[in-house]
This record gives structure tokens, sequence and C-alpha cells, in this order.
């Protein structure tokens, strides 16, 4: 097969054409813009954030990263990486209380060999699995299928986070906020 059908994707194609560009690490950019729903930054704490991912292996694939830029885990403070980790259990949870799924991947990509597209600004990719959820189309065709768009997502996964103890929402737009 040469061409999979998909008019839902429209959506996110003119979405990625209203996105500025970024500079710089686009981790340590995005925080600071905006709005947050719009560069899918779903949750923020003291040291850490969780953003949504943009080419997503599953619906819910979510990142939780240190403010901090680096690509060293061992640079990490106490406090930044038990912010990280405590921020990493919250996506476990909003994740499940948002998607339901049967099981998760978590890791991250250390070094240039170790495949992640941006090596210099660690983060931790959180992604919800379920039973069945893997099929012929990457194998047979170097093809994702992705069942629920990401702005869906988002809205799901932010509401979980909003109804844990401790979250804050600013405002219309932001992402869940954690003193």
């Amino acid at each position: 097969m040469d061409q999979v059908f998909a008019p839902w994707r429209i959506e996110w194609v003119k979405r990625e054409a209203d996105v500025p560009d970024v500079d710089g690490c686009v981790f340590c950019e995005l925080p600071e813009r905006d709005d947050d729903r719009t560069n899918l930054l779903v949750a923020r704490s003291e040291h850490a954030f969780v953003l949504l991912n943009n080419y997503p292996y599953n619906p819910g694939h979510a990142m939780v990263i240190p403010r901090v830029h680096t690509g060293e885990y061992g640079d990490l403070t106490d406090d930044q990486l038990l912010d990280h980790a405590r921020l990493k259990q919250r996506t476990f949870d909003a994740l499940e209380v948002a998607l339901e799924p049967d099981g998760f991947n978590a890791g991250l990509n250390l070094g240039e060999g170790a495949g992640g597209s941006i090596g210099d600004h660690l983060h931790t990719h959180v992604v919800p699995r379920w039973h069945g959820d893997t099929n012929f189309m990457p194998v047979l065709s170097d093809t994702t299928v992705i069942v629920e768009a990401l702005e869906e997502t988002y809205d799901r996964v932010h509401e979980a986070f909003a109804e844990q103890a401790g979250a804050t929402v600013p405002n219309d737009g932001s992402a869940v906020v954690f003193e």
C-alpha cells in the first residue's frame, strides 16, 4: 500500500503551519510561550513539565521534561530529579484516568546512539499501551495509525491532571500547575 487515506489529519497539517518556528531548543522555548494548549504543554511543576508528543506512537504519548537544559541525567540536582520523578508519577496517573491503557512503556533516550531526535535536553517518554495496539501497518508500510486527534487527547489528559490533588489551572489554555 502506497497511500493511506486519512482526511481527518488535515487539522494536524493546518496546526503545524500555525505554530511559530523554534529558534533554539524546543524544550527550553515551549514552556516560555503563552499558549500551553497550542504547544501541547499539559502540566508544569517547579523543575519539570509535560508535553504531549507531536509525533506520538500511541494516543497520550507524553514526555516529562526537566526545565534545566542538559542531555546528562547525572546533571540533575536532587530537587530536579525528585520533581521530575513526581511529575512522571502524576503523568502515569493522569494517563491511566484519561485513557485507561493496559500498560505503559517509559524511558529515556540518552546519547546519540540511543536514537532520540533531541539529545541535548533529556526527557522521559511515557507511552500508553493497549493489548493489540500494534498491527501490520508499522511492519509492512512503515506507517503508524493514531486513533485520536492530539487536541482530543490533550483535553482528556489535561482534565485528568486537573483532578489531581494540588493541581491548579491558572486560566483557559494554560497547563495544569503543581506547586
